[in-house]
């Protein structure tokens, strides 16, 4: 079975982005960041929408772009730490996508994320908050295809585990 896109999901902090961008230029596809793309829907970074119009609003938006992007084609798209958590984007993610769940360690994550302005829900103490919302979120991966913790691992081998991950399960990415 050939997928039209490869979904990343995980925690913040996890190298959805960094790996995405190295997996569409290893595949020819476009990359797509959910969140800079709500970001342009809205004209406002992320830290603005939950600031003014809280957490909610920022999610039903998200939804919405996450239905248009998971449209599209031959794309990586990696979603930001928290889509994962309405049933509908889960469901849009595997309706039109090949789920690759990138996990880390709450000391890698603090360790990457700890200087990050732009993370509105880590305000305060940073360990503490992503200790909290790592046990709240837990089990919101469970049903992506494919689990790959990132923690003592290059980008590139990231990447090659993926396509190979992929192989295995009999999904053609190239």
């Amino acid at each position: 079975m050939d997928y039209n896109n490869v979904v990343l999901i995980g925690f913040m902090g996890t190298g959805k982005s960094t790996v995405g961008l190295a997996l569409a230029d290893k595949l020819g596809w476009r990359f797509v960041d959910a969140d800079r793309e709500i970001e342009q829907k809205e004209g406002r970074p992320i830290p603005q929408i939950f600031s003014e119009d809280g957490e909610e609003y920022f999610r039903s938006v998200e939804s919405a772009v996450i239905a248009e992007i998971m449209q599209g084609r031959r794309q990586i798209i990696s979603m930001g730490g928290g889509a994962v958590l309405a049933p509908v984007n889960r469901e849009e993610m595997s309706r039109n996508g090949l789920v690759i769940a990138l996990t880390a360690s709450l000391q890698t994550i603090v360790q990457r994320v700890r200087t990050d302005q732009n993370r509105p829900l880590l305000q305060g103490n940073v360990e503490e908050r992503v200790a909290a919302l790592m046990e709240q979120r837990k089990n919101a991966y469970d049903f992506a295809d494919i689990h790959i913790n990132t923690d003592e691992l290059p980008v590139q081998e990231i990447v090659d585990q993926i396509v190979e991950a992929a192989g295995e399960a009999g999904k053609k990415l190239l």
